[in-house]
């Protein structure tokens, strides 16, 4: 267990989730904005999943799954990601289509943010949102991300959002 929030708890991936991967990763409107293409099978991305469990050893950190503590339901993942080559955590997300506009993606945002300053005492924390992810950059900035550039991410179009300790610190 990660953290918990009212309506979700946020725990570490395991390699059963799996197929949720697989399943919202063959969704066109989940990886509309990301460059990810679709698992070709379970293992492929059971195969995706180990390396981000490995961030778990490496950096005591990394991307995490979302679920819904009435139900257990997994909804998607959240979580940070180190970038070692240019020292920079990011916060990403994405959950099932289903689960979209019901305040989840914030939610769990806000509850990984709070983690990271809070509990793994990081200074500064990213998100690099597609230039077309209107839901996406309304994520961020509810989350306290500030807007800070345009800029080429990964051969698209994006913005790059931050926030550092002191910042949210002082907003919460």
């Amino acid at each position: 267990m990660i953290t918990k929030t009212k309506r979700l708890y946020i725990r570490e991936l395991i390699i059963d989730d799996a197929v949720h991967f697989f399943n919202i990763n063959n969704n066109p409107n989940c990886i509309k904005y990301t460059g990810d293409n679709p698992f070709e099978s379970i293992k492929t991305a059971e195969n995706f999943l180990e390396e981000y469990i490995q961030q778990y050893k490496d950096y005591n950190m990394g991307r995490w799954a979302v679920c819904l503590r009435e139900t257990d339901e997994f909804l998607g993942w959240c979580g940070l990601k180190y970038h070692p080559k240019e020292n920079v955590t990011d916060i990403g997300y994405r959950l099932y289509q289903t689960h979209w506009n019901k305040g989840y993606a914030t939610e769990a945002t806000k509850a990984c943010l709070d983690y990271g300053f809070n509990h793994l005492n990081l200074n500064r924390i990213v998100a690099h949102v597609h230039i077309d992810n209107k839901s996406s950059h309304k994520v961020a900035l509810k989350s306290g991300l500030i807007y800070m550039k345009y800029f080429i991410y990964d051969g698209k179009p994006a913005k790059l959002y931050q926030i550092k300790k002191n910042e949210y610190l002082g907003n919460n």
